[in-house]
């Protein structure tokens, strides 16, 4: 339901052209069959307004893409359901404008009887506001109302005022002047008015109504957001719909002081997430405003930066890696940016790693890891092109590869590690946690012999590792271990997705050591992904886990 407050608050504001943006306005939930004179003393509980003193009018899509009042209801639809008169709008909703006639109920409107909404504009301010309604007869002219607009408008009796009718905002605006001696059209038509600006006197950027909205219909006031904290509007700047990526840039760079525009990055906003899309956008990779800003059949009107510490053209050059290094001789994970041509290999990422962290020895081996939800997915070849690693889901772990890893024996066996708690629900689901790692089994080799070496990797004092309980995980199914299980025979004839699924787990409660970083923390904004927990030996499915199947969306085209 519509009512006259809501075009004061919005036009202006909100909106410019046309009368209200029906999505901001109260809405009722009523019974199909409510007839339309009840629903008045609904209304009148939620708006005060006596049902005497209402009248309501229908909506209707004109063919110039506008939407207006165009007929009040009639006695006999009043004493129809709403469900009927819904369905005659031919809309989801039954939209409705409430005339409020108070303190006088309005007289009956007659076939002559047009109603006018009227919006003033200030050119000094470049303000365009509602002012009122009236009924004007069909046969009347608009000089003869100049005296009531005056009136409505604050101005003195004798002001010469312009009028000009809002026809179409889009694709083009068209609003005209309008003819004194000319004969009114159709309720619900919309007249903006201003005084009349004599030639040579002030200079205004936008000088009449329709100069005015053709600035509103090209520009854009766009919402910044720094990439870091995508919550909270920083500044908003006021952008004309086509302007290029160079101007926008420029823009932004001289509202922060920045002497280097080509250092600004832009992310467009996704408007369902409400979060920054992941890939930002390319340097000038996007011609126009209106291009950045559309989100499918959306348009937005937020839009992230960064400022880079290299110009944007060099940097798309390059390949930025986040790494976190797994320092084994202090047990701590320090976080490194590694920004290298795309062409360049994992090989070329680790001897750059090289250069930047505390090794055990010189000749110290190291390796790339993807890392996801505390289970360690792959180990990149050293010679695989960077371009091609993705960091926005996976967590890119480096670390030094032990030397007894570098000389396996045939029956020797490099198992995934995980730590695992249970849940507290009834059906006791794994939570892995912490710092997954590999571990070299030997043929034969019992958990009795396995434990003294996994103690002595993770430094865990006697007291906590005694409460410790190992178990093989397959699937999500957990079977303890003694101490005279080999642990080797828990591998053989198991059907597996991944090594990630079946791993010799490491059951204690969760006291992840404070110099460790947390791997998948969640976050305000963080997106989760679920699924029903496959049992062991179905194996009917192409891509079985999430993880899996995001791995394959990236690498399909």
């Amino acid at each position: 339901v519509v009512r006259e407050e809501n075009l004061r608050e919005q036009i202006g504001k909100d909106i410019f052209f046309d009368l209200v943006d029906q999505d901001k306005v109260y809405s009722f939930r009523v019974q199909h069959q409510i007839p339309s004179s009840l629903f008045k003393e609904e209304v009148a509980k939620e708006f005060g307004i006596p049902v005497h003193c209402q009248r309501f009018w229908l909506w209707t899509n004109r063919k110039n893409q506008t939407y207006r009042p165009s007929r009040p209801l009639t006695p006999q639809e009043e004493a129809q359901p709403v469900e009927v008169l819904r369905k005659k709008a031919n809309n989801a909703e039954l939209k409705l404008f409430l005339e409020d006639s108070r303190p006088v109920p309005p007289p009956a409107k007659t076939e002559n009887d047009i109603l006018l909404f009227f919006k003033l504009y200030d050119p000094s301010k470049e303000e365009l506001r509602y002012v009122g309604r009236l009924f004007v007869k069909d046969t009347g002219k608009p000089k003869e109302i100049v005296t009531k607009l005056n009136e409505l408008a604050g101005f003195a009796p004798g002001q010469d005022i312009q009028l000009f009718e809002e026809i179409k905002f889009e694709p083009t605006v068209i609003c005209e002047l309008v003819d004194r001696e000319r004969t009114y059209r159709a309720n619900g038509d919309i007249v903006c008015f201003q005084k009349r600006i004599h030639v040579g006197t002030v200079k205004y950027r936008y000088p009449n109504v329709p100069s005015f909205l053709e600035h509103v219909h090209d520009c854009q006031v766009v919402r910044f957001r720094p990439l870091e904290k995508p919550k909270k509007d920083e500044f908003s700047l006021e952008l004309p719909k086509l302007s290029k990526y160079y101007e926008i840039v420029e823009r932004v760079a001289s509202h922060l002081n920045l002497d280097d525009p080509s250092k600004i990055r832009l992310t467009s906003h996704n408007c369902y997430s409400q979060q920054p899309k992941p890939q930002p956008i390319k340097y000038r990779g996007v011609e126009h405003l209106s291009d950045i800003l559309a989100h499918y059949n959306q348009t937005s009107d937020i839009l992230y930066y960064e400022v880079l510490d290299i110009p944007l053209p060099e940097m798309q050059g390059l390949r930025t890696l986040k790494v976190a290094f797994y320092q084994a001789t202090k047990d701590e994970v320090v976080m490194h940016t590694i920004r290298l041509p795309k062409q360049s290999t994992v090989g070329d990422v680790m001897n750059n790693l090289k250069t930047k962290v505390e090794l055990s020895h010189k000749d110290a081996e190291l390796r790339l890891l993807e890392v996801f939800c505390h289970k360690i997915y792959k180990t990149f070849p050293i010679y695989e092109k960077i371009e091609n690693i993705n960091d926005q889901y996976w967590t890119l772990r480096a670390e030094e590869i032990p030397e007894e890893e570098k000389d396996l024996g045939p029956q020797d066996r490099l198992i995934h590690v995980y730590h695992f708690t249970k849940g507290t629900s009834q059906n006791l689901q794994v939570q892995n946690f912490g710092e997954p790692f590999f571990l070299v089994i030997r043929e034969g080799e019992t958990v009795a012999e396995v434990k003294p070496r996994i103690q002595k990797k993770l430094q865990v004092p006697d007291e906590e590792f005694s409460k410790w309980k190992f178990a093989f995980v397959s699937l999500g199914q957990v079977t303890y271990l003694q101490d005279s299980d080999v642990v080797s025979t828990c591998y053989q004839k198991r059907d597996c997705y991944g090594d990630w699924e079946q791993y010799l787990g490491l059951e204690h409660s969760d006291k992840t050591s404070k110099g460790s970083y947390a791997v998948n923390q969640l976050e305000d904004g963080d997106i989760i992904c679920f699924q029903k927990r496959f049992q062991a030996g179905i194996l009917n499915c192409l891509y079985p886990d999430v993880p899996s199947f995001l791995e394959h969306v990236h690498d399909r085209q």
